[in-house]
């Protein structure tokens, strides 16, 4: 039964890394869009759908990076509660292990 309550610490922190490079990645595509004009690539409703698409790309984008952000906040929360039950819980079983050791003698 322990072996489905085991938390991979080392698996979690990799994810936060990586959730956060995602992040990171983000505001660098954001950033290197945001110089990029779409005047002048066709006709007016071309210009214009361009112009459209990228505004929503950009709040789409910052949407995704923030939420991505919390989310490895959440979880890096979770990873540190997930140790200190583990070590909770490694205390407590030494504490019993040794509490029946002494009652057998």
């Amino acid at each position: 039964m322990a072996e489905q309550l085991a938390v991979d610490h080392g698996e979690v922190a990799h994810f936060m890394k990586l959730l956060n490079k995602s992040s990171d990645s983000l505001k660098g595509l954001r950033k290197a869009l945001s110089d990029a004009t779409v005047i002048g690539l066709g006709t007016d409703d071309l210009d214009s759908a361009c112009g459209d698409f990228q505004e929503d790309w950009k709040y789409g984008t910052e949407e995704i990076g923030s939420q991505t952000e919390d989310l490895a906040k959440i979880i890096g929360q979770n990873k540190a509660s997930y140790e200190e039950v583990d070590k909770a819980l490694e205390a407590a079983l030494e504490k019993a292990k040794k509490g029946n050791s002494e009652g057998k003698k």
